[in-house]
């Protein structure tokens, strides 16, 4: 049996001005600078171990991805081509066709939830702050299976895991889309550059760029980290709804309009400037529950940024251990964050999974054990002894701990 890769777990702090294999020797300062949402990038040999031996096959196999295609609250698409079909899942084992078939593509989403391979790979791109990491995305395919020349909004890193997978891309292409098909494929397709992906290569693309990536061998796996971009209109939007629900509770504001004032006009159809200016005013004026308006959008966004994707659910553990047994274990086994866990910091706030998880009052001596906990995503054993010195620090991780949102770390 051939041996499966074992990916690393990065290091904390990460190393942002050292070379990076992952990044073709190049540092995360330096590829953020000259190619994030600038150009693509292909990298030969970002993972060395699959250059070291050739042997290795991914961290994951095929037998355990048709598994987790079958489970309800897995996000994944059976997609064929000749003709093009799509079928959302759960899928049995028996409806995804055997590796040696063509033109098919089985994709799971948010594989970091399911598989601890996949949320060590998703780590190493915590370079680029986690409000934009949306999940790590694998595909699975026969020979000639893809899902078609199309266009992301979002940044994308392309690694390939196992078999080898051709990719075609260009830039600037026309964006209408073939008719009547159940997936977003482009009407024209003019690639400009084409290269086959070996297990170990990595092809970065930043959004708006038409790619088509095509599999050449049975079994062949792409591991995709994506990002999330929202549009301004949903961060709008999202943001007035939140501070509107500020103004519920304000009495003032149930006073009725009154104008006594108001001179007789012959211009009857016409909104007086006085009451445009007075609701101008209002607005500048308003109280916010003793919050400035900065501080408000900064609450917002932290509830919105730290939302989890829909299709996420987070049980409590099987085994819940009362505070005592989680205060020894935490010693012993040291705590993380479930790797499909929002945390954000915004302002004076931490906020997990779209809610207010605490304040971070900079006098407090947990203050930096707060930011430890949320750069870091957890506590090693000895880090866990000191935070437990801090009761409403261990009130909060314990109750997110009975949420499912932290866990007790296990052994690799």
């Amino acid at each position: 049996m051939k041996p499966h890769y074992t990916p690393p777990t990065p290091p904390f702090p990460l190393p942002l001005k050292e070379p990076w294999a992952l990044l073709g020797n190049m540092s995360p300062s330096d590829f953020m600078h000259n190619y994030w949402q600038k150009k693509p990038l292909l990298v030969r040999g970002a993972i060395p171990a699959f250059s070291q031996d050739p042997s290795l096959t991914s961290p994951i196999s095929s037998k355990e991805l048709y598994e987790l295609a079958g489970y309800d609250l897995v996000e994944s698409r059976l997609i064929k081509r000749n003709p093009w079909t799509m079928k959302h899942g759960p899928h049995s084992t028996r409806s995804i066709p055997k590796m040696s078939q063509k033109d098919w593509t089985l994709l799971i989403q948010g594989m970091e939830g399911w598989h601890p391979a996949a949320a060590k790979v998703l780590s190493w791109f915590r370079f680029v702050p986690d409000y934009r990491l949306d999940d790590l995305m694998i595909s699975v395919a026969g020979p000639g299976g893809g899902v078609g020349p199309h266009l992301d909004s979002y940044d994308v890193f392309l690694i390939q895991m196992e078999g080898r997978r051709t990719w075609k891309i260009q830039s600037n292409p026309k964006k209408g889309f073939v008719e009547d098909l159940p997936l977003k494929i482009l009407e024209e397709f003019n690639p400009s550059d084409e290269w086959t992906l070996n297990p170990g290569d990595l092809l970065y693309l930043p959004p708006q760029i038409a790619h088509d990536g095509i599999a050449l061998d049975p079994g062949t796996q792409t591991w995709s980290v994506g990002f999330r971009s929202p549009s301004w209109r949903e961060l709008l939007q999202e943001t007035l709804w939140r501070l509107a629900d500020q103004l519920e509770d304000d009495l003032s504001l149930g006073q009725i309009l009154t104008d006594p004032h108001q001179v007789a006009t012959d211009r009857p159809s016409k909104i007086p400037s006085h009451l445009i200016n007075a609701l101008k005013s209002r607005f500048n004026e308003l109280p916010w529950h003793g919050k400035s308006l900065e501080d408000l959008l900064e609450f917002a966004l932290g509830e919105i940024l730290s939302e989890p994707k829909p299709q996420v659910v987070f049980n409590p553990p099987i085994d819940l251990l009362s505070e005592p047994e989680f205060r020894t274990a935490c010693v012993i086994q040291g705590l993380v964050v479930h790797p499909q866990t929002r945390i954000n910091i915004s302002g004076d706030y931490l906020f997990c999974n779209g809610a207010i998880l605490t304040y971070l009052d900079k006098k407090s001596e947990a203050y930096d054990y707060w930011l430890l906990f949320a750069h870091q995503r957890g506590f090693n054993p000895q880090q866990c002894r000191r935070f437990l010195a801090y009761p409403s620090m261990f009130e909060h991780i314990y109750e997110g701990y009975e949420n499912g949102w932290f866990e007790l770390a296990k052994k690799d």
